[in-house]
């Protein structure tokens, strides 16, 4: 039997990039949060940069909790779903522990995709089968939010338009932004130089690209040391700025925030009315129920909708906030297949550094181009940074050696005189929802704890396709004008798989009848229900999602602080 704990104002569900950003408007306010952490609390002892340790996935017990819960996957109703690796991470910050640190805003195309293409190219560039609507709302209202999460977290960069000034060393196709970012750039190293001076001599716009890094002494912390390791991994000397060393200590420091690791939640508990009461969940063998006015969903996008569809009660039949048959459609992950990697004639000396310094160019990303003679909509960010592992590295090169064994001395001359010559970019490319796209319950497959995993349906369609080969051929212009000898173009999956860019399944919308959450964040149906993270986005965008997600968990939290007497009672 469970143990009914005293009543809560708020319980924050997860305490990653969404809920550990949250918690601290509401804690400002003088609302009593609990925050639910399924995974431990990490300490710089727990991030020595070692790569045989990461490699092997040893961190501390209570962070892998998700590999028991890994989803499975198919590409299509038709085939039969297998587990996958579930490449997110739990701990007090969650995957922005150990997550690559991009932090990109969203660009206002992104906000209005159905509209503006309508617009520019007429109804019938829609593809086939999508589900794409605009949001509620356009960039200009998030813009606040963005700027709060940049300085209250730490990000590094360079503008391109403040308040319509547009600046060269930016992001010249950015939205507007209030003031520069609280950091300049990350340095940028010899490698980084010779890819700006390649895109600078296409005619494109290469910027340094924004991170959650501090590049100086920032709020108590220092700036990046530049010591590689960060892919995967924590920061020993705290210069990533994930919430467990930002938002979250702040949070706690009012008084009003009180974490609970460990604790699995299994289930989101309502009244007669159909208003949310409390959650259940499972901590060191023992259940508990903790009562709240208002809970708040901030787990991954798997774990937000695995959650609503196993919470079924009489006002829920087929699952919490899901009477319109809305939860876990809309489905889409990150086109982040369809790879492209560049061999060197020189050695680039990546040896340092981290994958949030790094040059992008924007030319080819969302709306930025005309697409009139084309056939498709969207587009693509390229991207390339700085770090290398040894063991990584050697690893890598197993596709130049042209067939040749892995092993021998033939074999260690290669490694030797090519293992700092190769470069890998990283494509972020627009995916749309579709219809046929979708998660839902395994019927087979359990977690340890006895519950269903998700299952995904989903595969890229063409649009998604040609998007991919359109943009792999735009980084191998780039790789060549900055003097590779030789490229090479990974072909695109069919299947999504599980991916850390995932998105909808309770998106975000003012109609009832094909989204989960209204404009706020919080549910149609179960009005002190809110939901953050990735599961409430209508597009992807062409870009990392954590500064979106981050900025919108914190617009719902302040929303819930301004309206609490309407939300709570």
């Amino acid at each position: 039997m469970a143990t009914t704990l005293k009543k809560t104002d708020v319980v924050i569900i997860g305490l990653g990039a969404a809920g550990g950003v949250a918690c601290l408007p509401l804690a400002q306010a003088g609302i009593d949060v609990i925050g639910l952490e399924a995974g431990s609390r990490l300490s710089t002892k727990d991030m020595a940069p070692d790569e045989l340790k990461l490699n092997r996935g040893l961190w501390p017990p209570g962070v892998q909790k998700v590999r028991g819960e890994g989803p499975t996957s198919r590409p299509n109703a038709s085939a039969q779903a297998v587990r996958v690796n579930h490449p997110m991470m739990n701990a007090v910050g969650g995957t922005s522990v150990h997550y690559m640190a991009q932090s990109w805003r969203l660009n206002p195309w992104d906000f209005k995709v159905r509209s503006e293409t309508i617009r520019r190219y007429g109804a019938s560039r829609i593809p086939k089968g999508s589900t794409i609507e605009d949001w509620p709302f356009g960039y200009e209202e998030l813009e606040p939010y963005y700027d709060k999460v940049e300085y209250a977290i730490g990000v590094s960069g360079k503008a391109g338009n403040v308040g319509g000034k547009i600046d060269e060393r930016g992001n010249i196709f950015e939205g507007p932004r209030k003031r520069e970012y609280p950091m300049p750039a990350l340095r940028n190293s010899g490698y980084m130089d010779r890819m700006i001076a390649g895109a600078r001599a296409l005619g494109w716009h290469p910027f340094v690209a924004p991170a959650a890094i501090t590049s100086k002494a920032y709020e108590g912390r220092p700036g990046c040391a530049y010591h590689g390791y960060c892919i995967g991994a924590g920061c020993h000397i705290n210069a990533k700025s994930s919430t467990a060393v930002t938002t979250i200590p702040k949070a706690e420091k009012t008084g009003h925030f009180t974490i609970v690791t460990e604790a699995r939640v299994t289930t989101i508990e309502v009244d007669n009315n159909g208003r949310i009461t409390g959650v259940n969940y499972v901590r060191g063998g023992q259940e508990y129920f903790q009562p709240a006015d208002v809970v708040l969903m901030a787990g991954y996008i798997y774990e937000n909708v695995r959650l609503l569809l196993l919470s079924k009660s009489k006002a829920y039949p087929n699952g919490l906030s899901n009477n319109h048959g809305q939860v876990g459609k809309h489905y889409f992950s990150h086109n982040q297949g369809a790879a492209v990697s560049a061999l060197f004639p020189f050695s680039l000396n990546n040896w340092y550094g981290t994958p949030g310094q790094g040059i992008a160019v924007d030319n080819w990303a969302d709306d930025n181009f005309d697409h009139s003679s084309l056939d498709f909509i969207g587009g693509g960010n390229l991207y390339v940074y700085t770090e290398r592992r040894p063991m990584a590295s050697v690893n890598g090169l197993g596709a130049w050696l042209g067939g040749k064994p892995a092993w021998g001395s033939a074999w260690k001359a290669f490694i030797k005189e090519n293992a700092d010559r190769t470069n890998g970019a990283y494509l972020q490319k627009t995916t749309l929802p579709y219809e046929s796209n979708y998660l839902d319950l395994d019927p087979t497959e359990k977690d340890p704890l006895g519950f269903p995993v998700v299952r995904i349906t989903a595969e890229f369609k063409d649009n998604e396709k040609k998007i991919a080969a359109f943009i792999q051929d735009r980084m191998e212009q780039w790789y060549k004008a900055a003097g590779a000898i030789a490229v090479q173009k990974a072909p695109m999956p069919g299947g999504m798989g599980a991916s850390t860019h995932a998105y909808g399944g309770t998106r975000m919308g003012d109609n009832p009848e094909t989204n989960v959450v209204n404009r706020w964040g919080f549910s149609h149906e179960a009005p002190n229900l809110g939901v953050l993270g990735g599961s409430v986005f209508g597009t992807s965008g062409s870009r990392n999602p954590t500064q979106t997600i981050q900025a919108l968990a914190w617009r719902t939290a302040e929303y819930l602080a301004k309206n609490w007497k309407t939300i709570a009672t």
